[in-house]
């Protein structure tokens, strides 16, 4: 159990702010609703010390992590060596940065990572990765001898006072001001209409839908469903209004839905899913509604995900991100550097070229 042995208080008050998903509430829900059990392959490991603790797992694999590790798992493997087991300190299947090191100053954020890499050789694990650090577990770990960093980019909206959603498409350039308008006229088409729901004031049914349009799309791609229906409402009940869907419905109903957390100062888009094909429904409910959430209620920042540079022209810019790998093979960690060098030449170049699509004026 990731939390269950530790006492909610404590671990919140640990938390510094980092967001919902690092909340107690959110790993419990997790863990009571069963989608993390022993077949998920996140076997739960707490690392806790007397200054704090970190979320961490004993991994067998590398999904739900969304830092990916496939060619060094193939490198270790064609080198004769095991990549799994392997640790993991992270929010499963929540690539959203925030706090992994749970403590109150760099000492105690020090210690922790000491006791990562005990972990390390105790499980006789190949590794153990830090994903999506904040700023302070950065500072931290950039002083930390044989911890590699490994940079990323998000795309996410941030408020810069606008009045309705009309004063934001008016900082755009004319085309895509225009695409999104043209965007919203089709996701509206053929009855199409939208509605936002709380954790206070969710129905039955509407959590049924949350659970049956996550289940049909991630098994229509092909991935793995760890959640269920039962995450969805313990998620809504013990996060209430900070627990948000926009659920998007035509003629014969209820028939997407895009499910949302926020804090004081963000919203954060997580899951998404149709029983039918909705291209623009999926804009619309994922995208626009949540811009348009966000200028209303003054929230600072929208992230809607990981990846996906499609968000760019919709109003979207990019964020780095950051990760952090303890390699125990002194040459394999060796060989990843040098990899991971030449992937961050190449972040700055893409960086770049992402420059000509940001569409403000």
């Amino acid at each position: 159990m990731i939390s269950g042995t530790i006492e909610a208080g404590r671990w919140n008050a640990l938390n510094r702010g980092g967001g919902p998903f690092t909340d107690h509430r959110f790993l419990q829900a997790l863990h009571a609703a069963g989608c993390l059990a022993d077949t998920s392959g996140w076997h739960a490991l707490p690392v806790q010390a007397r200054p704090g603790l970190a979320p961490t797992w004993l991994k067998h694999h590398s999904h739900g992590e969304f830092v990916f590790d496939h060619l060094w798992a193939d490198a270790a493997h064609r080198a004769g060596m095991h990549w799994f087991p392997k640790l993991v300190v992270a929010v499963p299947l929540t690539p959203v940065p925030g706090p992994r090191l749970l403590a109150d100053d760099d000492a105690g954020r020090a210690q922790l990572v000491e006791l990562l890499e005990h972990q390390v050789a105790e499980h006789h694990a190949s590794s153990c990765a830090i994903n999506f650090c904040d700023r302070q577990d950065q500072a931290t770990l950039d002083r930390m001898p044989n911890w590699l960093a490994r940079s990323g980019w998000q795309f996410h909206w941030h408020n810069r006072g606008w009045r309705d959603f009309d004063d934001f498409l008016g900082s755009l350039r004319h085309k895509p001001r225009k695409n999104i308008r043209r965007e919203r006229r089709l996701a509206a088409d053929h009855g199409w209409h939208y509605r936002w729901v709380d954790g206070c004031g969710i129905s039955e049914d509407e959590l049924s839908l949350l659970d049956r349009c996550y289940q049909t799309t991630f098994m229509l791609y092909g991935n793995l469903p760890l959640l269920n229906r039962e995450f969805f409402r313990l998620s809504a009940e013990s996060f209430g209004k900070n627990f948000l869907a926009c659920i998007a419905a035509n003629d014969s109903g209820d028939r997407a839905a895009a499910i949302f957390w926020r804090d004081d100062r963000r919203l954060y888009g997580r899951y998404w899913g149709a029983l039918e094909e909705t291209r623009d429904v999926h804009f619309e409910t994922c995208y626009y509604q949540g811009i348009e959430y966000c200028i209303e209620h003054g929230l600072e920042a929208f992230e809607p995900g990981a990846q996906g540079e499609h968000k760019i022209r919709r109003g979207f810019t990019p964020v780095a991100t950051r990760s952090y790998h303890y390699i125990v093979h002194p040459g394999l960690r060796e060989g990843i550097r040098r990899w991971l060098e030449m992937e961050n030449r190449a972040l700055v170049h893409y960086r770049e070229q992402l420059e000509d699509l940001i569409p403000y004026r």
